[in-house]
């Protein structure tokens, strides 16, 4: 076998993941045909799910735990009427129950209960960590098992489909939230159960529209030895900063910021801030404190 010749490669690649593959394998799959030497990606996906999975290589893993909690959306499909012990269609059957007749307006009701800042708790079978150990780790092993309780943010849950034993829902949600849980939760609102059968990540903040690439088109590239072509399906890291206030600096201050060092202008706006030189390249992030001070907190090597 022929080994990789790995590659310094900066840039994000906004991977439309397949189903029934965890999102660190598909990075891995990825990071290998585009040959480059350091990558990431922006948080896990379901291997049930498919989507949206931002990957970052280079300078770009820098910026990779900021769109971890950016907001996300996604299409879930539920069955309702039986419950997994995985709160989606991969686990075992728990439950079975039958589905009542549900009046549009009641499952409005019982959507709103869920939608909002509201406490989540987590599925037995998630990547959270317990004493340091992922639960589905636990849950293989048969332990007893709290899931944890925590806050979260469900901004909106639009319906999309409803059939007697099957809903259809686009879920606005900020980091953190499990669609899982909301189906788990919902069915259990309504006295008969649920579970997920198909969920698809459609945006993550700031790729509200993303133009997603999938590993088959990767492999087609690679496989025509076309590697310009697949780099020209990387965004810079820029991208991923279009949600942060600009600050420009001129060649001097951009050598000092670089450097370590503070600079003042009261012009500038207060917080986290994405610093560019002034040749237009971005290079770094920075917090700009009331007085106008700016601080590095990340410099790339671009």
């Amino acid at each position: 076998m022929t080994r990789i010749q790995f590659r310094r490669l900066d840039g994000i690649l906004l991977l439309d993941k397949p189903t029934g593959m965890s999102s660190n394998a598909a990075l891995q799959v990825a990071r290998r045909l585009f040959r480059a030497e350091k990558g990431g990606h922006t948080g896990s996906l379901d291997p049930l799910a498919t989507g949206l999975l931002p990957l970052c290589f280079g300078e770009a893993t820098k910026i990779a735990g900021l769109l971890l909690g950016s907001a996300k959306a996604y299409d879930a499909d539920i069955v309702l009427g039986q419950t997994t012990d995985t709160d989606d269609a991969e686990g075992q059957v728990l439950m079975q129950r039958p589905v009542p007749a549900i009046a549009a307006d009641a499952l409005q009701a019982a959507l709103a209960a869920l939608t909002g800042r509201i406490r989540q708790r987590a599925p037995i079978y998630s990547a959270l960590k317990q004493g340091g150990e992922p639960l589905y780790v636990k849950a293989r092993r048969g332990d007893a098992i709290e899931a944890p309780e925590r806050e979260v943010h469900v901004q909106a849950i639009e319906v999309l489909e409803q059939q007697p034993e099957r809903l259809r829902l686009r879920v606005t949600c900020g980091s953190g939230t499990y669609i899982r849980s909301i189906a788990r939760d919902l069915g259990e609102a309504l006295g008969c159960g649920a579970h997920i059968s198909a969920l698809r990540r459609l945006w993550v903040e700031p790729f509200a529209e993303p133009a997603m690439v999938s590993l088959d088109q990767l492999r087609a590239l690679a496989e025509a030895g076309d590697e310009n072509g697949m780099d020209r399906l990387l965004l810079p890291l820029a991208a991923g900063l279009v949600g942060y206030p600009r600050v420009d600096l001129d060649a001097g201050q951009a050598e000092r910021f670089c450097m370590g060092q503070r600079l003042r202008d009261s012009s500038w706006p207060a917080g986290v801030v994405a610093v560019y030189d002034a040749a237009g390249g971005v290079r770094g992030l920075g917090r700009v404190d009331e007085s106008g001070l700016l601080a590095s907190q990340r410099r790339f090597n671009l």
